[in-house]
């Protein structure tokens, strides 16, 4: 039996839009798979079947009617729990929120409602966006379906276990240091962190105002095409969105991806050398592997340094902790009790950073930024570098209690993501195949400012020869 699910969104859209399959077979053929998954890799924190199977009939009857029918038209999505939606709780990960209703709906649920995409429901996360192995000790570790022993990645945990199981068609992360990149990477499947700006953040949970991002999770590039065509554009309820003419990449917004590999002549890729250097020895043949298809394709690899790295990852990691500490300053003096211990500590160490600190990183990044620009992006027209430098840690392993722990664990997952959430770039990472131990590998493709089509081309090319994406973890018998 042919399992709809397993279709990536672009195909399952082709479908609808050929009336080939409904959109309530779609969401049956996903809450059957959630149904056999969701014990093993708790990817869920509130499923709402009854509603999706609403919403599919009406999807349904409004193609029967000849109605408009846009890419997400009656796909099935599944959403971060931090993505608020008018009068249902949203947890944020957190006790605290157990039962706290949304008062209103954010930006980019409307604008997927808008498109006709069926919402099935929330996703397990990282408490309050903080972590960035996916654990949670309130509503349980997200599993990576790989191996459930090993960490989906994080924050937006459940968004990679749910797309990686086929659960989903696809999903919105979020990203602050890399919580769309490393899940989509440990758990195998692709992620999007777009530009600072591209995408609207109003009604979805802060963690750090100046470095938050919004972005898909999906299994291929054009599927992330997809939904980011969706979302993306200016929002009046958020100031901090841009315009940006062309960033939609409307070729690939109605499903045409044809051809991709035959016109990449003259563009050059980046290649980070100390990025690449960092990455454990069991990662470098995906990587390097990785790199010799996209030298297949005739694209010109350069080395390339980013200068003053090692500054823009501290000056990011003294932005994170200290905005994200002003947000909880009030509610953790208040409940102290209701955060994770290791999340507490990290987020009370926001609270001592000096303010001429703050303000120095503020002030930098833009120094920093175009150091960047002119240094590397004037000399190829994307960067490669390994998105998580370590191998998929086991859950047991990188529980994190102590500051140092949290030092010892989570710096070296964050090392090679978090540049790029402190530089505002849009960043890519794509699956290139299994380390040694059989679990997922992936590398990041980072643009330009607004420079989401340039990449997204490039991932399109690359997954157009080769079939990481397509690979599918299986329950053990």
């Amino acid at each position: 039996m042919n399992d709809l699910a397993l279709w990536t969104l672009a195909e399952a859209s082709a479908a609808i839009a050929a009336r080939q399959v409904s959109s309530r077979e779609l969401v049956e053929a996903c809450l059957a798979r959630i149904a056999q998954w969701q014990p093993r890799i708790n990817a869920f924190i509130d499923l709402r079947a009854d509603a999706a199977r609403a919403a599919a009939d009406a999807a349904d009857r409004a193609i029967a009617a000849g109605g408009p029918c846009s890419p997400l038209h009656g796909i099935p999505l599944a959403h971060k729990d931090m993505y608020y939606r008018e009068g249902r709780v949203s947890t944020c990960g957190s006790t605290l929120r157990r039962e706290w209703h949304a008062t209103g709906t954010a930006t980019v649920l409307r604008r997927l409602d808008a498109a006709g995409a069926i919402d099935l429901g929330t996703l397990n996360m990282a408490e309050w966006a903080g972590g960035a192995t996916g654990h949670n000790i309130w509503f349980g570790d997200a599993r990576n379906p790989w191996n459930p022993d090993r960490v989906t990645g994080g924050s937006s945990s459940g968004s990679g276990a749910a797309v990686a199981a086929r659960l989903a068609f696809g999903s919105l992360g979020s990203d602050t240091g890399g919580s769309i990149r490393l899940p989509a990477s440990m758990c195998g499947v692709t992620g999007l962190k777009p530009t600072y700006g591209a995408v609207s953040r109003h009604g979805a949970m802060p963690r750090a105002w100046t470095l938050d991002a919004v972005g898909p999770l999906a299994r291929t590039a054009q599927d992330c095409a997809l939904i980011l065509a969706a979302i993306a554009g200016p929002d009046p309820q958020d100031a901090s969105t841009a315009e940006a003419p062309g960033f939609a990449m409307p070729a690939v917004a109605d499903g045409r991806a044809g051809r991709l590999a035959d016109t990449l002549a003259g563009t050059v890729i980046g290649v980070e050398a100390s990025m690449l250097q960092a990455a454990d020895p069991s990662l470098r043949p995906a990587l390097d592997t990785a790199l010799a298809v996209l030298g297949d394709l005739g694209v010109e690899l350069r080395e390339v340094a980013i200068p003053e790295l090692a500054a823009i990852f501290d000056l990011g990691g003294v932005i994170s902790t200290t905005e994200a500490a002003s947000i909880h300053l009030q509610q953790m003096r208040a409940q102290p009790s209701g955060y994770a211990p290791d999340l507490f500590t990290r987020m009370q160490a926001g609270l001592a950073t000096p303010a001429v600190l703050y303000l120095h990183a503020l002030r930098m990044r833009g120094l920093l930024l175009e150091k960047v620009r002119a240094s590397v992006f004037s000399r190829c027209n994307a960067l490669f570098a390994p998105t998580v430098a370590v191998p998929v840690p086991t859950r047991a392993e990188s529980r994190t209690e102590t500051a140092e722990d949290v030092g010892r664990i989570h710096g070296p997952l964050v090392r090679l993501t978090r540049p790029f959430n402190f530089l505002g770039l849009p960043s890519l990472s794509l699956p290139c195949g299994p380390d040694s131990a059989g679990m997922p590998v992936g590398f990041q493709l980072v643009g330009a400012p607004f420079a989401e089509a340039e990449i997204l081309r490039l991932g399109m090319a690359y997954q157009s020869i080769t079939a990481w994406h397509a690979r599918v973890p299986e329950l053990p018998a």
